[in-house]
C-alpha cells in the first residue's frame, strides 16, 4: 500500500511550470535541458530525504550503541 504524500502549493507551483515549459517546448535541445534539471533536482531531493532520515536516526542509533 502506498501512502500518498500531499504537495506545499510551492512545490505544485513547480510541477505547473514544468509542466508549461515542457508543452510549450519543441526544441529537443531544450527539453533535453529541462529533463537534465528535473533529474538533479529528483536525485537532489532523494539526498536530502537521506540525510534527514539519517540525521533522525543518528540520536537513536547512540541510544542503542549506549553513546551519549
Amino acid at each position: 500500500m502506498t501512502m500518498q504524500i500531499a504537495l506545499s502549493v510551492g512545490q505544485q507551483f513547480e510541477i505547473e511550470r514544468f509542466s508549461r515549459a515542457i508543452d510549450a517546448t519543441a526544441d529537443t535541445g531544450e527539453l533535453r535541458s529541462i529533463a537534465k534539471q528535473l533529474l538533479q533536482a529528483w536525485h537532489t531531493q532523494k539526498a536530502a530525504t537521506n540525510w534527514v532520515i539519517s540525521q533522525q536516526m543518528a540520536p537513536r542509533q547512540a541510544l542503542v550503541d549506549g553513546v551519549d
